[in-house]
């Protein structure tokens, strides 16, 4: 069982976020718990990559001096299923807003739909949303979409190393992707549907898998804890 010099002295933690959890909400959770546990001031807990909150899914946190680890793990390649909806797009790519445009699908094959995942293999120029975290000029990209101001979003080379389709169910599409840093997959949704002369937004994401860190090896937010109240009723 882990001790509060555990902690300090640096844990990797594998949660499994809930879905509508932001991870920094998950993050302030993991702490107060460790806190109120050991009855502690102060102790420093990160994670090691942003997870949306319409996505559920492996969160790395570190503790304590591993906190030094995070960029490190942040860099790693990441494994991620999930679904994107034809005949359909959206201003944030995924659930996060309305649809503003429908398509009709009728004409979309399931063999159409295996070979577009070839233009996305390799290194790629992914265009991130404009409903994101990245910051221009001081300010968060989806500040200035919410205000319903343009502005210039520049291309980023990213990596899609697989990319398979799991299951076709029209209009939903289910995939698994494998990926470098810094690769939306809001975007690859979005993009997907205009490679198909279509439209496309993700309505489901899971991330599986982070390096070597596999989401099946993680823990519902609720076992940490029980967890750690069974260490103080055993103290």
């Amino acid at each position: 069982m882990l001790t509060e010099q555990d902690f300090k002295d640096g844990q990797i933690l594998l949660i499994d976020k809930p879905l509508h959890w932001t991870s920094f909400q998950a993050v302030n959770k993991l702490r107060w718990l460790i806190k109120k546990t050991f009855k502690i001031k102060k102790i420093k807990v990160g994670h090691a990559g942003t997870l949306d909150p319409l996505a559920t899914g492996l969160l790395i946190i570190c503790t304590g001096k591993f906190t030094k680890k995070i960029e490190e793990l942040q860099g790693q390649i990441k494994e991620y299923t999930g679904t994107i909806t034809l005949g359909a797009t959206t201003p944030s790519y995924d659930l996060e807003t309305e649809v503003d445009q429908t398509f009709d699908i009728d004409h979309i094959t399931e063999q159409a739909i295996l070979n577009t995942t070839k233009q996305f293999i390799g290194e790629i120029e992914q265009y991130p949303p404009v409903f994101s975290a990245l910051k221009k000029d001081g300010k968060r990209l989806y500040e200035y979409a919410r205000e319903g101001k343009a502005v210039e979003i520049k291309p980023r080379t990213i990596e899609i190393k697989e990319f398979e389709i799991t299951r076709v169910n029209l209009p939903d599409v289910e995939f698994r992707v494998v990926c470098s840093k810094g690769t939306y997959i809001r975007s690859l949704a979005h993009d997907f549907g205009r490679a198909l002369d279509n439209g496309g937004h993700l309505t489901v994401l899971r991330r599986t898998k982070i390096g070597d860190y596999d989401v099946a090896d993680g823990l519902s937010i609720e076992t940490f804890e029980n967890q750690l109240k069974e260490k103080v009723e055993v103290l």
